[in-house]
C-alpha cells in the first residue's frame, strides 16, 4: 500500500511539473496565437494568452507513457487508451476554437464523436442501471450526458481559478475512491494524472492569471471528468450525483433561467452565478474560495455514499450537498452587501 501511495505522489508531483514546464515553453506561441482579448462578456481587462489545455494534456500523455515504460500500468479495463485519445482529440478541437472560432454544429460533432467514443469502449457487459434501463438507451443517455458535462465546464471556466476549484475535489474523491477499490484502478490513474495537471495549471492561473485553460483545456477536463463520474455511478449513483453539484446546479439552473427568457443558449454571456457575484462585489478569488470549500464538502460527501452502501443514507447524503449547493448559488447571487 505504501508504494501505491508513493508511486500516486509521484505520478502527481511529476504531471504538475511538466504541466507547468510546458506552460513556460508554450506561453511565447499562445501570446502570438491563443490571446483573449476582453470583450463585453469576459471578466478580465487585460489581454490573456489561452491554451493552457495543450500542456496539460501533454503532460498527462507524456506520464502515461512514462508508467507504460516502466510496466506500472494496470491491465485490468477499462483500458485509459480510449478516452485519452478522446481527449487529445478535444484539445485539437478546442485549440482551433481558440485560434479561431468555429461554428456552434462543428464544436458539438465533435464532442459528440469523443463521447461516442467513449461509450462505445466501455468494459463489456457495463451498465449503471441494469434492471430500469436497456443497454442501449442508458448508453444513448450517457453519451447525451457527456456532451451535456462537457460543455457545463465549459461555460463554467469564466474566472480565475473556477475550473481549478471543481476539478481537484472531483479528481481527488475519485482517487480516493479507487483507493477503496470503488472505482477501477485505471479510473484512479486518469484522476491522478488530471488532478497533477490542474495543479500545474494552477500556479499560473492564480488571480490575476497570466494564462487560461481556453476551449483547448475545458472541453478534454470535462470529458475526462465525465468518464470518471460514469465509473462513480457503478459503484454508487447518488455518489455521481452529489460529486459534481456545483457545475451541474450553476449551469443547470442558469440555461433555464435564460430559456424562460427567450434568450439564445448558444451566445456567450455573463449570467452564471459565479459571474453574477463579480460583477456584483465578490472578487474572483472570493467566489473560487467558495466553490472549492463546497466541492471538498461535496467529495467528502460522495465518498461517504460509496461506504456506507445505504440508499437512504445515500439521498440524505444527496439532499444535504443540493442544500449546501443551493445555499452557495444565493449567496452568490446576492453579491457583497
Amino acid at each position: 500500500m505504501t508504494e501505491v501511495v508513493l508511486l500516486s505522489v509521484v505520478v502527481v508531483a511529476a504531471c504538475a511539473l511538466l504541466t507547468a514546464g510546458l506552460i513556460v515553453l508554450l506561453k511565447p506561441t499562445l501570446n502570438r496565437h491563443f490571446l483573449a482579448i476582453p470583450n463585453e462578456r469576459s471578466s478580465h481587462g487585460q489581454p490573456v494568452p489561452q491554451g493552457a489545455g495543450i500542456a496539460m494534456m501533454a503532460a498527462m500523455l507524456a506520464v502515461y507513457v512514462a508508467l507504460w515504460l516502466l510496466d506500472h500500468l494496470q491491465v485490468d479495463p477499462p483500458w485509459p487508451l480510449p478516452v485519452l485519445g478522446a481527449a487529445v482529440w478535444l484539445t485539437m478541437l478546442g485549440a482551433l476554437d481558440d485560434a479561431a472560432d468555429l461554428p456552434i454544429l462543428w464544436r458539438l460533432a465533435g464532442q459528440a464523436a469523443a463521447a461516442i467514443v467513449i461509450v462505445f469502449n466501455l468494459p463489456e457487459g457495463f451498465q449503471i442501471l441494469p434492471e430500469v434501463l436497456p443497454v442501449t438507451v442508458e448508453r444513448s443517455l450517457l453519451v447525451i450526458g457527456i456532451i451535456a458535462f462537457i460543455n457545463a465546464v465549459n461555460f463554467l471556466d469564466g474566472i480565475d481559478w473556477i475550473t481549478v476549484a471543481q476539478t481537484v475535489p472531483m479528481a481527488a474523491a475519485v482517487i480516493v475512491m479507487a483507493f477503496m477499490g470503488a472505482v477501477p484502478d485505471n479510473v484512479g490513474l486518469i484522476a491522478l494524472l488530471l488532478l497533477g495537471a490542474t495543479l500545474g495549471f494552477a500556479v499560473f492561473n492564480k488571480h490575476p492569471a497570466r494564462i487560461f485553460l481556453g476551449d483547448a483545456g475545458s472541453l478534454p477536463v470535462g470529458l475526462l471528468l465525465a468518464w470518471m463520474l460514469i465509473f462513480v455511478a457503478r459503484a454508487d449513483v447518488e455518489a455521481a450525483l452529489i460529486l459534481p453539484l456545483y457545475t451541474l446546479a450553476d449551469t443547470g439552473v442558469t440555461l433555464i433561467r435564460r430559456a424562460r427568457q427567450g434568450e439564445p443558449l448558444w451566445v456567450a454571456h455573463r449570467s452564471h452565478f459565479y459571474q453574477r457575484a463579480v460583477m456584483l462585489g465578490f472578487k474572483a478569488p472570493d467566489v473560487t474560495l467558495r466553490v472549492f470549500l463546497l466541492g471538498c464538502l461535496l467529495a467528502a460527501l460522495s465518498i461517504a455514499a460509496v461506504e456506507v452502501e445505504s440508499f437512504a443514507i445515500d439521498l440524505a447524503l444527496l439532499a444535504f450537498g443540493a442544500g449546501a449547493t443551493a445555499f452557495l448559488l444565493r449567496h452568490l447571487e446576492r453579491g457583497r452587501a
